[in-house]
């Protein structure tokens, strides 16, 4: 017996056709970058659905016809050429009615949180600018903070004195009005001490973010309402037609991917681009 070792070979990677017509390799290695995933497999996975799936569509619009001129010449690339095509198929082929009175109805009647208008704050604050980079001038920041707070608390009238004469955001210049604002326009951390607040608290402490250390306080609060089903209705209707075609367009790619004769590759549910 010699001392050679074996080593099994790696499986080649099937050759992924449709109907015939090969997807090469380097086409579905390509596409991997629009389909980010843990393992490269998955990748490559994703990505060979998605050509598999473009190309029975370029093959169905074809056989049927088809036809999508470009705009001008600048334009005339393959790949905005296959796109054009592909869309045009799917316009010709998929048609969803209009939403009627009963479906808004009742998708506005499950769904009126969803149509609620956001909340809308209105913040006045102090900011004392600090960065961890200088330990010794952040923690400073925090004590001055802090008596700053202290004092507030029992002499209130002094916030917007104090904002114009002490706070290091531009808003100083207003007292440190921030004027409206809505949930995700403000810091993580500034946000959520904000939304604890009653209309005309402040805050207790000062609150740290990355720009350094706010004390708060909320002058006005108003409540996001439900508008009436007459006024929600064209985002509704346009919520409910855009959903609609979604799944029209879903079954339709089914269909023609059904059709189409596939190998080297197993689809798990894919669907055109169209509907992502």
């Amino acid at each position: 017996m010699t001392g050679h070792s074996i080593i099994t070979p790696k499986p080649p990677t099937p050759e992924v056709s449709v109907n015939g017509v090969v997807i090469p390799a380097k086409a579905i290695a390509a596409e991997t970058q629009h389909h980010p995933a843990r393992r490269p497999e998955a990748a490559w996975q994703a990505a060979a659905e998605a050509l598999v799936i473009r190309e029975a569509l370029l093959q169905a619009a074809r056989a049927r016809g088809i036809e999508a001129p470009v705009a001008s010449d600048a334009d005339a690339v393959k790949e905005v050429e296959e796109d054009a095509l592909i869309q045009a198929f799917v316009d010709r082929e998929v048609t969803t009615p209009d939403p009627d009175e009963e479906s808004c109805r009742r998708y506005f009647t499950n769904n009126a949180d969803k149509l609620r208008a956001p909340d809308l704050y209105e913040p006045v604050h102090i900011l004392l600018q600090a960065s961890k980079d200088d330990p010794d001038s952040y923690e400073r920041a925090r004590q001055e903070a802090q008596t700053l707070v202290e004092h507030l608390q029992n002499r209130p009238d002094d916030f917007e004195r104090i904002a114009r004469d002490r706070s290091d955001c531009s808003s100083s210049t207003d007292g440190g009005r921030l004027g409206q604002v809505t949930r995700g326009q403000t810091t993580p951390a500034f946000e959520t001490a904000m939304m604890k607040l009653r209309q005309g608290e402040m805050t207790r402490e000062a609150i740290e973010t990355p720009y350094g250390f706010h004390i708060i306080r909320l002058d006005q609060l108003v409540r996001g309402q439900v508008p009436e089903f007459e006024l929600a209705r064209p985002l509704v209707e346009e919520f409910l037609r855009d959903a609609s075609w979604r799944r029209a367009v879903a079954q339709f790619v089914s269909l023609v991917v059904g059709e189409a004769k596939i190998s080297g590759v197993e689809l798990h549910g894919a669907t055109s681009p169209l509907v992502q």
